[in-house]
């Protein structure tokens, strides 16, 4: 049976339709995808957008902080950036945080079909 979607992230859906965003259950919260990509992440009602050397620069300098999660183990530091909130209602303001999530995601290498010999 699918999880139903938090109010929070029906909202980021409608937010980002403009790109036709699609939110998907995972790991106890949801993956936000753009063209088969995944560009973000919302978990606790906060939206965290993908970064790389392009655009990551911009969100350290709007003092963003970084998606971290903890296992037994250790302490991990995702490539997910937080939102700024103050831009969440205006797709104006959203968007060159958005295309540059987009952007960082379409430039990710996969691993899909490399050999590892």
């Amino acid at each position: 049976m699918p999880k139903t979607k938090p109010a929070f992230v029906e909202f980021i859906e409608e937010t980002l339709m403009p790109l036709e965003a699609r939110c998907k259950s995972m790991f106890g919260g949801w993956g936000v995808y753009v063209q088969g990509k995944m560009i973000g992440l919302v978990a606790d009602d906060v939206l965290y957008l993908k970064t790389d050397s392009e655009n990551k620069p911009m969100f350290l300098n709007a003092k963003l902080e970084p998606f971290i999660y903890a296992t037994p183990e250790k302490t991990v530091t995702m490539s997910y950036y937080r939102a700024p909130e103050d831009t969440l209602e205006d797709w104006d303001q959203l968007e060159p945080w958005v295309m540059g999530a987009l952007g960082a995601a379409m430039r990710q290498k996969t691993n899909k079909g490399k050999s590892l010999l």
